[in-house]
């Protein structure tokens, strides 16, 4: 199976498949500072010189506080039947712990009625990164406590929205948070060492475990679903006939997957990470019953996928690329193109083969596409009556081949039930601020203008019928 064989139309998914979109709070929200909400570690990063594009923050980022009905009602005309977003924690529990900001759950109790209203599917994710900035000052993801802080800011949420949200996941993409914020720092926190970032591993696992079981003791929604979101990746060795490559894959396979899907789907550390990261730690931070108590029973597995990872085994002390800890001796290799504004590859494959193997790992878990996207430089253009347009046939093709490689699992036996397009609109990408654009929305940040890209429409379609338009 190649690349070029993943641009199909006409296709048409299984009935009651769920299409979805997805944004996450501080990348959309804005109203940093009003109604209670104090500082989250993005808040903090982001106002500090040199750590994002252009010194962009999320102070206002595209205004969703003050814009809820209009983007609400932009949902509603896509067509799609559910809506992923992410609560802020220090907008709910600005103190991290303790007393809870009811003006902060008003605001949310606001978005989930109006898309409830709107018959569309409220699918709430707890932890999108944005911890708020006491608890790091306290150790952040290092500290237990702060796993425990986090139950029972999922136990405050459930209590207000918990008969009404469809769908709770407790994280999304812990390794992001785990590795990129404390062991190569170009995300919030910002810190480079490589045992915080390990102990943030198992912390942000054990806030999943220990959140569900909050979760279930106040939701009463009868036919609520739990999940969890990772990034996990198709790795692939560079020449698969070469056992030291295979065995590069394995490595980077266990601290990019399986430091995640296992303890959370199995209830297990696995071996080969931690001997891989000896050097590092011997993980005595992960105290009896810990395992028992990440691993509870969940409905739904979401994947983010992107792009792949291709490696090799490197020279002794090799860490070309990698923003993993313990990942020495091997190195990330260039990939071939083509390549979305972000300089990831495309291939829909790695999608495939992602979900294929992760249903062999997990059998017994529905799957969900909790983000797929790509990033590309718009252009807006506006004709003769002022009536504003963004072609993006590159996005198209990006998603097209993307759900039909996503159509090609469900033919070959994987139970995938939903897929989520990111973005819902252009937003604060990260570190990258406002320069990189994954909304199927444009927005001009100047104006908060939203316009509807072609990707939008090409979606609707989709959407609306269950077949892969051309």
């Amino acid at each position: 199976m190649s690349t070029d064989d993943f641009r199909e139309s006409g296709l048409t998914f299984p009935e009651g498949f769920t299409f979805g979109t997805a944004t996450a709070s501080y990348q959309i929200e804005g109203a940093a500072a009003e109604d209670g909400r104090k500082p989250s570690i993005w808040d903090t990063f982001s106002h500090t010189p040199g750590k994002v594009a252009n010194g962009d923050t999320g102070d206002v980022a595209v205004d969703f506080y003050h814009h809820v009905d209009e983007d609400l009602d932009l949902i509603k005309s896509l067509g799609i039947q559910a809506y992923r977003l992410s609560i802020a924690w220090p907008r709910v529990v600005p103190d991290g712990v303790g007393a809870v900001n009811e003006k902060g759950l008003d605001f949310y109790e606001k978005v989930i009625d109006g898309l409830i209203a709107r018959d569309i599917q409220p699918v709430v994710t707890l932890y999108h990164w944005d911890l708020p900035q006491v608890l790091e000052d306290r150790g952040g993801w290092t500290n237990r406590e702060t796993s425990y802080a986090f139950a029972q800011f999922a136990k405050a949420v459930g209590e207000r929205l918990g008969d009404r949200v469809a769908v709770w996941t407790t994280l999304n993409e812990p390794w992001c948070a785990a590795y990129l914020g404390y062991a190569n720092g170009h995300h919030a926190p910002g810190r480079q060492e490589e045992l915080a970032s390990l102990q943030a591993v198992h912390h942000l696992n054990l806030a999943h475990g220990l959140a569900l079981i909050e979760l279930r003791k106040v939701v009463t929604k009868p036919d609520v679903k739990y999940s969890v979101t990772n990034n996990l990746a198709s790795v692939y060795a560079a020449d698969p006939s070469n056992p030291e490559d295979v065995d590069a894959k394995r490595q980077i396979e266990a601290l990019r997957n399986r430091a995640f899907t296992d303890p959370q789907l199995r209830g297990v550390l696995p071996a080969d990470l931690v001997e891989d990261t000896k050097h590092i730690t011997d993980w005595s931070f992960v105290l009896d019953g810990d395992l028992e108590l990440i691993h509870q029973p969940i409905d739904l597995v979401g994947i983010n996928y992107y792009n792949t990872d291709l490696v090799a085994r490197g020279a002794e002390h090799s860490t070309q690329g990698s923003p993993f800890p313990g990942a020495t001796r091997v190195d990330f290799l260039e990939q071939p193109g083509p390549f979305t504004a972000m300089g990831w590859n495309i291939e829909p494959k790695g999608l495939f083969d992602l979900l294929v193997s992760t249903h062999e790992l997990y059998p017994e878990y529905d799957l969900v596409i909790t983000e797929n996207g790509a990033a590309y430089d718009d252009v807006v253009t506006t004709d003769a009556d002022g009536n504003r347009a963004v072609h993006d046939p590159e996005r198209i093709d990006f998603l097209r081949r993307h759900f039909v490689a996503a159509h090609r699992a469900i033919e070959a036996g994987v139970p995938l039930v939903g897929y989520f397009v990111w973005s819902l609109m252009d937003n604060f990408e990260w570190a990258f601020g406002y320069e990189k654009r994954f909304g199927i929305v444009h927005v001009d940040y100047d104006t908060q203008v939203r316009t509807k890209k072609d990707s939008a429409l090409w979606y609707t379609k989709l959407a609306e019928t269950g077949v892969i338009p051309e």
